[in-house]
């Protein structure tokens, strides 16, 4: 196999998604995958036939694609350009079941008014800012229901996401944040509904509120993404163990510099990805932590520093050209997941039987 290679473990990969399908399943919620982490059929193949229902997209592409497979169901989870109505209407006049998404009257707005142009009744939700994370309404804001009335009968519900979550690494601190997030969005919708107008569903979620949350009250629906691979960064959040990551980049040793320790691999940024999303964490994993060809982790061996196709581990106190020679294979596990896939084209999946699959990764928007 080339290398660098993006690795799928099918097994590990399963498993995740049976844990997060029970967790669904054990609050009483529907659950919608995220499937901008993976971008590929093979995956939400597997998450639909654990039971999931739907899915989430971050890009019309994602949209288009997994229609074309035969999804029906899909919220398009990123506040809606208004340039790119035509491309969620087609869609529609397709068949597909697509939701969109606004924080704004503007937005709104602009969905309603091409709606009206081009006759055709689109399904939106507002989405709601439950943390300050990032975008939304938030519950108590006059805007929430000013927005609803403007929706009128395209009002399907409200959602939000809990991004706050992601800086958060203890249980106690996980479920309080889990908690906010249910309760800001069911606060949200009962506050539509208490004014006559239609909120059907309410979408909340993240990977580590969805492994958290102890009560899901109030909520139709939970959305996560990453948990179907796991990272490092979930690791450092306490969601997940290393031995539970199902994405690995394979790398090859190319070369040495013995006199300072380092291992030079093949595996620079433009595999593992710039992001650096262990660093405000409590432990830096550098651009990734090195395992052997088999994917155990390899004690203190981080990938620890990167150029575009270089790689460089920093080992003390060994023999780095006897014990690591050149053409060792070597596996690293990535910060971010969602960020290492995106590097390829394609992944390398193996099964239980250890057959070796390829599975092609949608790119671009």
């Amino acid at each position: 196999m080339e290398t660098p290679a993006a690795l799928i473990d099918s097994v590990k990969m399963q498993r995740n998604i049976q844990r997060m399908q029970q967790r669904a399943n054990a609050l009483g919620v529907q659950l919608r995958p995220h499937v901008k982490t993976h971008k590929c059929a093979e995956v939400v193949a597997a998450q639909i036939a654990a039971g999931a229902s739907g899915i989430t997209v971050s890009t019309l592409k994602e949209a288009e694609y997994f229609f074309a497979l035969g999804i029906h169901d899909i919220l398009y989870a990123v506040a809606m350009a208004p340039h790119k109505l035509p491309q969620a209407l087609t869609l529609r006049r397709r068949g597909c079941g697509l939701t969109l998404i606004t924080d704004s009257l503007a937005g709104a707005q602009a969905i309603i008014d091409f709606g009206h142009q081009h006759d055709e009744t689109f399904a939106v939700m507002i989405e709601i800012d439950c943390d300050g994370h990032r975008s939304g309404v938030k519950p108590h804001d006059p805007l929430l229901l000013d927005i609803a009335r403007l929706l009128g009968d395209t009002l399907t519900g409200v959602l939000t996401h809990a991004g706050e979550s992601y800086g958060l690494d203890t249980p106690e601190a996980l479920q309080a944040i889990a908690e906010q997030e249910r309760a800001r969005c069911v606060e949200a919708a009962a506050r539509i509904r208490a004014a006559g107008l239609p909120c059907a569903q309410v979408s909340v979620g993240s990977t580590p509120t969805a492994l958290s949350a102890v009560n899901l009250e109030g909520v139709t629906e939970l959305r996560a993404g990453v948990y179907a691979f796991f990272d490092l960064v979930m690791h450092n959040i306490g969601v997940c163990r290393t031995d539970e990551l199902a994405l690995s980049v394979l790398t090859t040793v190319i070369g040495h510099q013995a006199e300072k320790g380092w291992i030079i691999t093949d595996a620079g940024w433009m595999a593992m990805s710039r992001d650096r999303g262990t660093q405000s964490q409590k432990k830096d994993f550098g651009y990734g932590q090195v395992c052997d060809e088999r994917g155990t982790p390899i004690d203190g061996l981080l990938l620890s520093a990167a150029n575009q196709e270089h790689g460089v581990v920093h080992v003390q106190g060994v023999d780095v050209v006897a014990q690591f020679p050149l053409g060792t294979r070597l596996r690293i596990l990535p910060n971010h997941a969602c960020a290492t896939g995106t590097q390829f084209g394609s992944y390398n999946a193996v099964l239980e039987n250890g057959e070796l699959q390829v599975w092609e990764r949608l790119r671009g928007w």
